[in-house]
């Protein structure tokens, strides 16, 4: 969690042009376009309809109140009447149509956002904020949609309701609709001079929200240590100083804005004023009557609306253009590793594992996490890779599983270079038990069954038992269909590890890969989890990572690493005859292998006071 005041925002997208963010985005509408025509049909009958009724309006003046005659009335009202029924029939379907396509456009690019970043390598999500990137596939493509569709067919409307009104205010009196439309350039001008500033507050408010998500994301993951810490307070100042710059980004767009209104409102007035002092010396004239111009304001109030909506529309596309800038960043990522364009489908798997050369660093720096590291283990046999925290060891595993390539050398399967493997079809080939045991709201055996979905219950019940985990299950509530909470709270440590094993179990893959599996364990607990570890090792190509000796003694190879190298490999008891780092790392961790619970007690400096 950060320190540093500002260091909580989520760092900002690439601006793009409009132009560039429809042209991502608009193949997305592949689905929904057929529709589109017939959306802009009910685009132009709403306006029809709506000059309909002002024009019968005009008729009730003219030819019944002005010369006080009646019997027009009756069929007028049931025009009328008509025209609201049509009116409210096309108004369902317009709304229903409308919202069908852009629920369906969003359908499709959230699920392809989440995919897109499913499939990123895992070194992405170490470097980015989760909770950024739930706002950026949750908030921001909603507000694409926004931008796209809505803003395409709205536009497509208000220049349908444009050519309607022109049109009968022209047959009202050509005169007066051209002193109309004299004012509509300044409504784009107007609104160019208010797009960029809005777009900037909208980008600063986008990037603040996925901010205030991060910190809130954090936070409560780690409610835990805030508690006990009590940093309660100093948590709540860093979500205030992103909840503060939302605000004031959200003010400044919502000022800009606010302002627009006004202006535009002016600009209207104008236009009617001229209209209504050029109209009135019609009718002193006799060219204009009075019908036709109250009717002509009536629709010259419908004719600025459009005028008026196309100016915000901009705007508002500028403004919902920052999410977009945000998704198409997030789309822009590419993973580490990618598939070959031919994946070689080798024999079913004996699990030769080997490392030829192998040389790796990660992203941002260029300091070696593994170099020349080269080593063969045997189908069937174990490996035991042993050394300091930050030796190397995790890399190594990362590297089999293909979350990142080699900087040089290859990483080979029954001889086979991973890179020449299609990832599915390589991770089928591996079970893993990771550091941390992960687990999945949901059932026990929902938990078990992720190693493999089409398992049975039988094998899913057959894999718990072997991982003992079965005993423990059926003292729960429901048993295998007990709802364990978010990551597993509802279990304790060991169990949760258990669970890990029954799922590698399940997977019945030929390659194991043991990461840290006692980390966080008691003794008892840790004791208890080498049996069901040594039954799932049992005829399987095995690595395990361990700063748990126990677990390494039976290995049929150890490797110790120490900055990225293999400085020592051999059995436990050559590794303890030869006397070097093996053997004293053996002797650090005291003779059951596990590291001395008993901390010698140094002094302390004299600022720190006594225990309370």
């Amino acid at each position: 969690m950060g320190t540093e005041p500002g260091g909580d925002t989520a760092d900002a997208a690439p601006s793009l042009p409009l132009r560039e963010v429809f042209r991502r985005f608009w193949p997305y509408t592949r689905g929904g376009r057929r529709w589109f025509w017939l959306v802009l049909f009910f685009g132009l009958l709403t306006p029809a309809l709506e000059a309909a009724e002002l024009w019968l309006f005009k008729v009730v003046i003219d030819d019944v109140v002005i010369p006080r005659d009646l019997r027009l009335f009756v069929p007028i009202a049931l025009a009328y009447l008509a025209l609201t029924l049509a009116g409210g029939l096309l108004g369902f379907a317009d709304t229903m149509l409308s919202t069908w396509v852009s629920e369906r456009f969003l359908l499709h690019l959230r699920a392809d956002v989440f995919r897109h970043v499913q499939r990123l390598s895992p070194g992405f999500f170490e470097r980015r904020r989760l909770g950024d990137l739930l706002s950026r596939v949750t908030g921001d493509v909603d507000t694409v949609e926004t931008f796209l569709l809505s803003g395409t067919a709205d536009a497509a409307f208000y220049v349908l309701q444009l050519g309607v009104f022109i049109g009968v205010l022209s047959y009202l009196s050509w005169s007066l609709t051209l002193l109309a439309l004299l004012i509509t350039p300044l409504f784009w001008l107007a609104a160019r001079r208010f797009s960029l500033p809005i777009k900037a507050a909208s980008r600063e408010r986008r990037r603040r929200t996925g901010s205030i998500s991060s910190v809130a994301e954090e936070v409560l993951g780690n409610i835990s240590l805030v508690q006990a810490y009590n940093r309660q307070d100093w948590e709540q100042q860093r979500f205030e100083r992103e909840n503060v710059g939302r605000f004031d980004a959200a003010m400044t767009a919502t000022r800009i804005s606010a302002l627009f209104g006004p202006v535009v409102d002016f600009f209207e007035l104008a236009g009617a004023l001229l209209v209504l002092g050029l109209g009135t010396w019609q009718i002193t004239n006799g060219t204009l009557s009075l019908g036709g111009l109250l009717v002509f304001l009536a629709l010259l109030a419908k004719l600025y609306e459009p005028v008026h909506q196309l100016s915000q529309l901009s705007n508002t596309a500028y403004a919902a253009a920052a999410s977009a800038e945000r998704i198409i960043d997030l789309l822009d990522q590419r993973p580490q590793v990618t598939e070959p364009v031919r994946p070689r489908t080798p024999e079913p798997v004996r699990g030769e594992v080997e490392f030829d050369g192998v040389s790796f660093h990660y992203p941002g720096t260029s300091e070696l996490a593994l170099s020349c590291v080269s080593f063969r283990v045997a189908p069937g046999s174990t490996l035991a890779i042993v050394g300091a925290s930050g030796a190397g060891k995790s890399t190594a595993a990362k590297l089999l599983l293909r979350f990142a390539d080699p900087l040089c050398g290859s990483v080979r399967l029954d001889g086979v270079d991973l890179r020449e493997r299609g990832l599915a079809e390589l991770r089928e080939d591996i079970a893993v038990v990771l550091q941390e045991t992960l687990v999945f709201h949901g059932t026990i055996r929902d938990n078990i069954r992720y190693g493999r979905p089409d398992a049975t219950d039988a094998e899913i019940t057959a894999a718990a038992r072997a991982a003992d985990a079965d005993e423990f299950i059926r003292r729960l509530p429901e048993g295998y269909d007990t709802v364990v909470g978010q990551r597993g709270q509802t279990l304790s440590g060991g169990q949760r590890q258990r669970l890990a094993i029954a799922r590698a179990m399940v997977r019945d893959a030929p390659v194991l890969l043991l990461d840290e599996p006692t980390t966080g364990l008691d003794a008892e607990s840790g004791e208890r989890v080498l049996e069901p570890l040594r039954r799932l090792m049992n005829g399987r190509t095995t690595i395990i990572i361990s700063h748990n000796l126990r677990t390494v003694r039976d290995a049929d190879q150890i490797l110790l690493f120490d900055h990225g190298r293999i400085t020592e490999r051999g059995t436990h008891l050559e590794l303890l005859a030869r006397g070097a780092g093996y053997a004293r790392l053996h002797r650090l961790h005291g003779p059951d292998g596990r590291a001395p619970r008993r901390v010698r007690r140094t002094s302390l400096p004299s600022r720190v006071g006594p225990a309370r």
